[in-house]
């Protein structure tokens, strides 16, 4: 069995040796429209690409930086090569931690030119949890925080299509990334 994936672009993926050039962004909106959030255990789809987007919607109507809108569209990205796991799960599971945390550093490092320092991981971290606290209220009533963030954007939990979810995913990276690499 080789030690590469291959991506919806044809590409010959190494996970756990990934190269920039290897790293296409449709590889990743693809995939991230399909996976699902929770593991599935939401009572409708709400893809990991839905995810995404709103947590980018968040971090533009918190009025940060064009970088960390986009750092926040793509902080699930290793997601897309990795797949998703449960917190729960994950936190438990150091080897596949490193493999995210040196995937993710590579598509940030790609993306954006350098890895979040730490007080833009921070702010991404809190955009995430608020998003996620929000979405775990709204599809099973269930606070998982006590103290949750506020939203400051417009939560959109509707189902929506894949490819519908793959294009926007896809214009908004486009859209940050250009104001990114001026």
């Amino acid at each position: 069995m080789a030690d590469y994936i291959t991506t919806y672009s044809k590409v010959h993926f190494t996970p756990l040796n990934p190269k920039p050039e290897d790293i296409v962004i449709r590889d990743i909106a693809h995939p991230l429209s399909l996976l699902t959030r929770a593991n599935g255990h939401f009572p409708q789809f709400y893809s990991v690409g839905q995810h995404s987007i709103q947590c980018a919607k968040e971090a533009a109507a918190r009025g940060y930086s064009q970088r960390l809108v986009l750092a926040c569209l793509l902080h699930d990205a290793s997601e897309a090569y990795l797949s998703d796991i449960t917190r729960p799960v994950k936190k438990n599971l150091p080897g596949y931690r490193d493999a995210e945390r040196v995937l993710q550093n590579a598509i940030y490092q790609k993306f954006l030119g350098s890895v979040p320092d730490e007080e833009e991981a921070a702010r991404i971290q809190h955009v995430d949890d608020t998003c996620l606290y929000f979405e775990f209220l709204h599809f099973a009533g269930e606070k998982l925080f006590e103290k949750p963030g506020e939203m400051s954007s417009e939560a959109d939990f509707s189902q929506r299509a894949f490819a519908e979810v793959e294009a926007e995913f896809l214009q908004m990276f486009l859209t940050y990334r250009e104001d990114v690499i001026e």
